[in-house]
């Protein structure tokens, strides 16, 4: 069976959260970029943003999974993740249905950790 630890910081972790949902309409918008760029300035960004692209959607669920039960987030750290969620999705003006989509299922993957 293959493991889905990694060793993120917290910061890491809401990264690749956030590129996984860039994704959510299979498309990263220019503002969506500019967004996850802005934010994670004193990351190494583009590492994480290999590292995201070399995994499926499987593998991606599972290691956000791993890495919020690893880091022990609270309820209020998750309410925070989702607001970020939140913001990324409509900093391009509008929120589709896939976005939504993608929103709940998370939602019910961070609160069940």
């Amino acid at each position: 069976m293959e493991e889905f630890n990694t060793q993120w910081t917290r910061e890491e972790l809401k990264a690749y959260i956030l590129l996984y949902c860039s994704q959510a309409d299979f498309e990263e918008s220019t503002e969506e970029t500019k967004y996850i760029n802005a934010k994670f300035k004193a990351l190494n960004i583009e590492a994480i943003r290999s590292e995201f692209d070399g995994d499926n959607d499987y593998q991606s669920i599972q290691k956000i999974k791993a890495a919020v039960d690893r880091l022990h987030y609270k309820k209020e750290g998750i309410a925070v993740l989702e607001k970020e969620i939140k913001e990324l999705f409509l900093v391009d003006g509008e929120l589709d249905t896939l976005e939504k989509n993608l929103f709940i299922g998370l939602k019910h993957i961070l609160e069940d950790q």
